[in-house]
Formats: structure tokens, sequence, C-alpha cells
């Protein structure tokens, strides 16, 4: 079982003016919420985009395949077998805190059609979850170097915009079950964006300015 801890508040950038619409993304195994604090002015977004940024903390964990080693984890990781040994339990504990943070921003007065989720890896497992599984019509979802097991049944939100971004030669995260995951949601009826990036398991600058245009888009 996945123990919840108490959360640590996520870091939050927020823009010039008015808040119009709100990006929660969600940061890889062993990192935490400053990890993608940096790409924000990478993204290209005009000066006046009215976008708050919201990058949460995993809790603190142990990780089998770690050795059990303690870090920020949305979930456990068994073994590499990504797609079958599958910690159930901490990704719906996790997407827990994401639906908390959601009804926040909610509260603030930001529709759930203008929140966007994003992640990376693990990060972009609990996007999916919360925006196509969730009882939120979101304003899209995307999914960066990332795969769910879960994909091909997800029923709900069909017309979540959806972002998937892989790095062709990722040895973390194989680029084949990140390509699947792609091919279930399509099947499903979902309509995904798909861009790979000659790249391992990180971001590029060309997948900067995709997601900064599909953001603008959005």
């Amino acid at each position: 079982m996945f123990a919840q801890l108490k959360q640590e508040p996520p870091v939050m950038l927020e823009p010039q003016g008015e808040v119009k619409k709100v990006v929660i993304w969600l940061h890889g195994l062993g990192a935490d919420g400053h990890d993608f604090e940096e790409v924000v002015p990478h993204l290209g977004l005009p000066p006046e985009h009215g976008v708050r940024f919201i990058f949460p903390h995993a809790p603190i964990n142990p990780v089998t395949i770690n050795g059990g080693m303690q870090m920020h984890s949305w979930y456990d990781i068994r073994s590499e077998d990504f797609m079958n040994d599958v910690d159930h339990a901490g990704i719906e504990t996790s997407c827990q805190q994401i639906f908390e943070l959601i009804e926040t921003q909610i509260k603030f007065g930001i529709g759930a059609e203008n929140i966007i989720l994003a992640g990376f890896s693990q990060g972009g497992l609990i996007a999916l979850n919360v925006a196509l599984n969730g009882p939120y019509d979101l304003a899209g979802a995307m999914a960066l170097s990332t795969y769910c097991p879960m994909a091909d049944r997800f029923e709900l939100h069909r017309d979540t915009p959806v972002l998937m971004m892989h790095g062709e030669h990722d040895p973390v995260v194989p680029f084949a079950i990140g390509q699947a995951t792609c091919n279930a949601l399509q099947k499903s009826g979902y309509e995904v964006e798909w861009h790979s990036y000659p790249m391992q398991h990180a971001v590029c600058s060309e997948e900067l300015m995709h997601i900064g245009k599909w953001l603008q888009e959005r």
C-alpha cells in the first residue's frame, strides 16, 4: 500500500495580470515540483498569457525497483514490467492528491474547462488517469515520456485533447510502451497528438516549442 503522507505546498508561478488558465505539471520519479519550473520561459508563450503554472511534489516513499530507497514518487515501481506489475493503490492515492488541487483551483474561480494537466514519466501516467478517468472535463492532458497500462479501459472525456511525446531512444520508459499507450487511447476514441524526438528520457527544445504551441491552441 502506497502511504499517503502530508504534502509539501506546490511550486506556483503566477502570470502577469488576471489568471485565466491553469496548468498543473507533474514531475517524474525522484524529482520534485521544481523540476519543470524553469521550462516555462522556454515555451514561447506571450507575456500576458494569463496562465498559472502549478508544480506539485509527489510524496516521499520507498521505491521497490530502486532497492527501497526513499524518494519523491507518485506510486511504487516494483519491477521493469511497467505494463503488468502496477501499483494501483499508489496511483489512486496520487490521483486523489491531484483531484484536490483541481478542486482548489475551481474554488478560486478557474473552471475545470480552463485547467490542463501535464506530466513527465510517472507524472504523465497520473495526468492521463486524472484527465481521462476522473470527474472533470478538463482543457487537455499532456503526457511526456510516459505510459499508461490502463489506457484501454478509459471511457470518459473522449473530447479532451491529449498530447503525447516520447524520446525514440528512451532507456527508462521504452518508446514501444509509450506508443502502445497512444495507440490504445486512439483505439478507444481519444484524439491524441503524438510527437517523437531523437532523444532519451528527457525533454528537448523542439519538444518545448511544440508544447508551447499546443498550450496556446488550447
